[in-house]
């Protein structure tokens, strides 16, 4: 796991975007067991335990992507307490990013893998989570990203500092559909899988067309084409 030229070591799974589900994977699929209120800390607190991943890297990565809100969307789609896009949330075993139990749980066996990818280095291992592996291979490090900089910079002291992430409730409904119907301050942003956007007509701006790239293809979506053009040139 130590060389950073492979590929990732999480198994691809067969990803229906349209049907929006995971159709079979390998990996263990999270399901949550919350039926009453139960604290994020919790939550993190197993986490650790199960993917030995230090508690306090956790919940600062959970604080530094949502504030642990568990309806969080991006602007590019990533969702949740700890800000999984969709098609790595399904190769995780994630089939519900709002539900915080399994987010949390995606989210450390994500970092967990990026930790023994990077020898147990949590810069570049938090770089990785932020802005991909392929962009911490191109530069031997960390990116020159101010994003991804500032990332790393602003978790790393979060970890330093002792908080609560709070507490969920689910009873019978999930949170972020009671929070859905209730607030009309928390509006979700993903992007609509079985409707095309609608392209604008005339010339398009610089910025018109990135929104427009954000809104077609994800983040992950470029990190995955970056690793595996990276490898094919590796193989060269």
């Amino acid at each position: 796991m130590t060389n950073i030229n492979r590929m990732s070591n999480i198994k691809p799974v067969e990803y229906d975007i349209k049907n929006a589900k995971v159709k079979k994977s390998n990996n263990e699929v999270f399901s949550s067991y919350m039926e009453e209120s139960k604290s994020l800390d919790e939550i993190f607190e197993q986490a650790s335990r199960k993917y030995n991943v230090p508690l306090n890297l956790l919940k600062a990565i959970g604080k530094a992507e949502s504030n642990f809100n568990p309806d969080a969307v991006s602007r590019s789609g990533a969702q949740g307490v700890m800000q999984l896009m969709p098609a790595t949330a399904a190769e995780l075993g994630v089939t519900d990013s709002f539900d915080p139990e399994q987010n949390i749980m995606g989210g450390s066996k994500y970092i967990s893998d990026l930790l023994k990818r990077y020898d147990g280095d949590t810069k570049l291992a938090l770089a990785a989570y932020n802005a991909g592996m392929g962009n911490v291979k191109k530069y031997g490090g960390i990116p020159p990203f101010k994003e991804t900089q500032n990332y790393v910079v602003k978790v790393i002291k979060y970890m330093e500092e002792d908080f609560t992430a709070g507490t969920v409730k689910t009873t019978g409904v999930r949170q972020s559909d009671s929070l859905w119907q209730s607030s009309s301050n928390l509006v979700r942003t993903a992007p609509n899988w079985h409707t095309p956007p609608a392209f604008p007509e005339g010339k398009i701006s610089l910025d018109g067309l990135s929104d427009m790239l954000d809104i077609l293809f994800s983040y992950q979506d470029y990190m995955k084409f970056m690793d595996i053009f990276l490898a094919s040139q590796g193989e060269k």
